[in-house]
């Protein structure tokens, strides 16, 4: 039935109800009008209204849920969708816009995939140019500055000492920065190995506690699958290190039979709605990439929990 005549029928309804009463209900209407007979008239006009009122949002109330869900859907929690049973105008307009949906969010996911792997693939281009150029630039400096200090004076060979330290902590910078943009290690031992030196590292420089809780017999994953764990992680603790004022964080990776599960835990502020920044907005099109789902909700005592779930993807023999 169209919405046309749902609404004619809604109003028929009461209409035929308000004139049956009048034409059986031993009702008069005399001129002038009693006051008797004006409370009876207006009472019943108040329940026609009324009537009207809770048939016509009964039979709109499709409209108004659509209408919510166009004001709160976001394209990177897939699924929300509207149920639309029968036929009629209205479920109609909610299976159109269903499958806008479906269509926008897979748009989304291969723009988001796109854009992902062009960024992924920039960060290691500039990770080898950090690695193979800067980094070896620097070093032929060390060793040039330890043969001049070998042959200075001793007052010169001091000041050429501290150059000699500066420099080595710059190129120990370049190289830390050339892992964070492209762990070498993921591709060469992993993503547990990965983990270890990425939360090693992060202590280091934070003096924050980190606990690991990684299950080592992880199931061969696809490249894509690690490379988004790994940015998740390391994400969430860079937001950690920033934001939570936190002494403490936890990194657990544990698999079951077909999924694999990151959650990064922190002991600092907590978050009541966390707000969608560029960061967290990132790590949902990353697990979008690979079909996961991302949360992020209070920690049981204090703190922030960022859980990852993804498919486990097996590596293609």
């Amino acid at each position: 039935m169209s919405l046309f005549w749902r609404i004619f029928a809604l109003n028929a309804v009461v209409l035929g109800t308000a004139t049956a009463l009048l034409l059986w209900a031993p009702v008069t209407v005399s001129v002038p009008v009693l006051l008797t007979e004006a409370i009876i008239l207006v009472g019943g006009l108040v329940v026609m209204l009324v009537a009207n009122a809770a048939l016509l949002r009964l039979g709109l109330a499709p409209l108004g849920r659509l209408t919510k869900l166009m004001t709160t859907v976001d394209l990177l929690r897939p699924g929300q969708r509207l149920p639309a049973s029968g036929g009629g105008e209205i479920t109609e307009v909610i299976r159109t816009f269903n499958a806008m949906l479906e269509r926008l969010e897979h748009e989304r996911a291969t723009s988001s995939a796109r854009a992902l792997l062009a960024q992924e693939a920039e960060r290691r281009r500039i990770a080898q140019e950090l690695h193979d150029e800067v980094g070896q630039s620097m070093t032929a400096i060390l060793l040039e500055l330890k043969r001049a200090s070998d042959e200075a004076p001793p007052p010169l060979r001091e000041q050429l000492h501290e150059v000699q330290e500066i420099t080595r902590e710059s190129l120990d910078e370049v190289r830390r920065l050339a892992r964070r943009l492209r762990p070498g290690v993921l591709d060469d031992l992993g993503l547990v190995s990965a983990l270890i030196s990425l939360t090693e590292d992060f202590a280091i420089h934070t003096g924050l506690q980190v606990t690991r809780r990684l299950d080592a017999d992880l199931p061969a994953l696809e490249p894509e699958t690690e490379l988004v764990l790994y940015r998740v992680a390391q994400e969430s603790m860079t937001n950690v290190a920033r934001h939570a004022d936190a002494t403490q964080v936890t990194v657990a990776l544990r698999h079951t039979d077909d999924r694999v599960v990151l959650a990064v835990t922190d002991d600092g502020c907590g978050v009541e709605a966390p707000r969608e920044g560029a960061g967290i907005r990132g790590m949902r099109e990353r697990a979008l990439l690979i079909g996961g789902s991302l949360e992020i909700t209070p920690a049981p005592d204090t703190g922030t929990r960022v859980q990852l779930t993804a498919p486990v993807s097996r590596k293609q023999p």
